[in-house]
């Protein structure tokens, strides 16, 4: 009962800061500069064309009658229409968001066994090489921002190495293993950013827990280091491992945006940003709500799991 008592509150909460969010969304798109009938119409229109495309797109409303309609539709799930293709912005975005999920879970599928072993190995061989090692090249591999980390995939692994398409062409009709090798240089990005993260946490840690009585009291039975880890202190570590590695989903879902438009990905970032430069309002509106929808999402799923992994968590003292 608590935890379900916890899950409503979280998901209460999620509501109430996606409402805040939208309207930071709205008042964000509504403070920008220009007339939005204007910019699309061209300057050649006449102001009795302008009015009336004003009218049809309803910017003739007050801003609060506006974002009231626009969030009302959003509850009924009607998006509006693209002011680009008057497509409707579900259908538009619905095949993008599907190709940003799967990039991300491709992302997730390689990093997070990579960061666990990396980590479980840096707190087994504390302090060597190894652990040094490791810590210094992901360190510095999130040192740089994900667009110098793609030119450099794709100057290595597509220019030099001719390995994997510089551009990732995928669509719905796609074999499913084509997809992966068209999609593997923005997940190997993406896995070079958020590696780091994960590997240190996990190697932190565990490396606390073995300081913990009963793990002094397993190193004096003389049980193998490699198993007190693997048996003692990892499933006690699993909390905060669970936690950064579902709060590094949430990156790799809503932090896309940049790896998309260097590898020219069909995802719902490059959908964001191609929205932005043809000043396509309600698919900007539309995409932005998405993502923070998908980053509380996967902050109350953070929570559920880190509690379910340390049920102590439903009772702090």
């Amino acid at each position: 009962m608590a935890l379900i008592k916890m899950v409503v509150q979280r998901l209460a909460l999620g509501v109430v800061t996606l409402t805040v969010v939208s309207l930071i969304i709205f008042l964000g798109v509504e403070l920008l500069p220009g007339d939005l009938a204007q910019a699309i119409l061209g300057q050649a229109a006449t102001e009795e064309t302008v009015a009336a495309f004003r009218r049809e797109l309803g910017l003739d409303l007050p801003p609060h009658v506006r974002y009231l309609e626009w969030l009302g539709g959003i509850f009924q799930g009607d998006m509006g229409k693209s002011l680009a293709n008057q497509r409707e912005i579900s259908e538009l975005i619905g095949g993008r968001l599907l190709n940003t999920l799967f990039l991300a879970l491709l992302a997730a599928a390689i990093s997070v066994p990579l960061a666990l072993t990396l980590g479980i190995l840096a707190a087994l061989y504390r302090n060597s090489i190894f652990d040094r090692t490791v810590n210094v090249m992901t360190l510095s591999s999130i040192s740089f921002p994900e667009f110098f980390v793609a030119y450099i995939l794709i100057l290595l692994l597509s220019i030099n190495a001719g390995m994997f398409p510089s551009i990732s062409n995928v669509s719905a009709d796609l074999p499913f293993w084509d997809r992966v090798y068209r999609s593997f240089l923005p997940a190997l990005t993406l896995t070079l950013v958020v590696v780091a993260h994960m590997m240190r946490m996990t190697r932190a840690s565990i490396i606390n827990l073995l300081a913990s009585p009963y793990i002094e009291m397993a190193n004096l039975k003389g049980i193998k280091r490699g198993r007190i880890i693997t048996h003692h202190a990892l499933p006690n570590a699993l909390s905060p491992i669970i936690n950064i590695v579902v709060l590094n989903l949430a990156y790799l879902v809503v932090g896309v945006v940049i790896v998309e438009v260097v590898f020219v990905y069909p995802g719902l970032g490059q959908l964001l940003v191609d929205s932005v430069q043809k000043r396509d309002i309600p698919v900007v509106q539309a995409a932005s709500l998405i993502f923070a929808a998908t980053y509380v999402l996967l902050n109350l799923t953070a929570d559920v799991l880190s509690i379910i992994s340390n049920p102590r968590l439903l009772h702090p003292r």
